[in-house]
């Protein structure tokens, strides 16, 4: 892991960098030794148990909350510096509205808030209204608009600057299917169009289907992190059905694998890599067991995150 001192010299293609983040408040540590990085142009998940250190995170990348030691950097800058934020849109978990303004008012005042010149403003208003469902709904006061369309016009203010990066705190919340796969379409879309997209999100199920790379953090730490195949990849589950498993074949089944449970009267099996698959079974049949079925489980990643985290709880 690089030191804080050699942040100047990280690469250029590196959208969002902490490096050993801590932050107190008062007694409270909300973040502990929070290092991460994302590269530019993916969809990243940003995962934790509430309390985990997620909001204050997202807080220090927007420059809203300083934090006590380490260092964040948005595109190669500081939070507070005017250039980062230009090049960035935020959609907090928790927003209100101008309600008396319509969507295009609306718009129009963030784009003023954002520098955006008139004829820009014009221009843009009607393509995000259009890429979240809006497009008919622009006349509209924001007091007529359903849980879920406040959600697609704050989804619409975080895109309006066209920016670099688009950090989003649990986007699809209020939303229905099909406006989650709505969402996820946009997702794709700012990645295609080389953003950066950085997603806090309860949803388990949408972050696996739309994110290249997440990271999990509790207590204020990254306790995994990395391609999202790949992490899922890295412990896997065999479901077995067999009867007269002996303690002496248990034993050598817990000896070469991670971990062995009984559930509905089967073994479920957890192994580290593909190929400790056949041995089990040749452990099985060499105790005289009688082996009926042998089947690899598909890990998801909520099963990941309820592993790492109550490994991390327990320790």
């Amino acid at each position: 892991m690089m030191g804080v001192g050699e942040m100047g010299s990280l690469q250029g293609d590196l959208a969002i960098e902490m490096v050993h983040l801590r932050k107190e408040f008062g007694r409270k540590v909300a973040l502990e030794d929070l290092s991460l990085t994302v590269p530019r142009g993916e969809i990243f998940g940003f995962l934790g148990p509430n309390g985990a250190g997620k909001t204050t995170s997202i807080k220090v990348l927007m420059g809203l909350v300083r934090a006590t030691s380490g260092e964040a950097r948005l595109l190669g800058l500081p939070p507070q510096d005017p250039r980062a934020k230009e090049r960035i849109g935020f959609l907090p978990e928790l927003f209100r509205f101008h309600e008396w303004l319509t969507a295009e008012q609306f718009l129009d005042f963030h784009g003023q808030l954002y520098g955006m010149p008139p004829e820009k403003r014009r221009r843009r208003i009607p393509e995000v209204l259009e890429l979240v469902g809006l497009r008919s709904e622009g006349k509209n006061q924001l007091h007529t608009f359903s849980k879920g369309m406040q959600q697609r016009i704050g989804l619409a203010q975080a895109i309006l600057n066209d920016p670099d990066v688009v950090l989003l705190d649990e986007p699809t919340s209020a939303l229905d299917p099909l406006g989650r796969r709505d969402v996820r379409d946009l997702m794709r879309y700012l990645k295609d169009e080389g953003r950066t997209v950085f997603l806090n999100s309860h949803l388990l199920s949408e972050i696996e289907l739309v994110c290249d790379r997440v990271a999990i953090i509790d207590h204020g730490r990254v306790i995994a992190t990395g391609g999202l195949h790949e992490l899922l990849a890295a412990s896997m589950e065999i479901e077995v059905e067999a009867e007269g498993v002996t303690p002496a074949a248990m034993e050598e089944l817990r000896a070469r694998s991670q971990s062995v449970e009984e559930e509905n009267g089967r073994l479920v099996v957890r192994l580290r890599e593909r190929e400790a698959i056949p041995p089990i079974a040749e452990i099985l049949l060499k105790h005289g067991c009688k082996l009926y079925s042998l089947c690899q489980r598909r890990s998801s990643l909520e099963d990941l995150f309820i592993r790492v985290v109550e490994q991390e709880e327990s320790r």
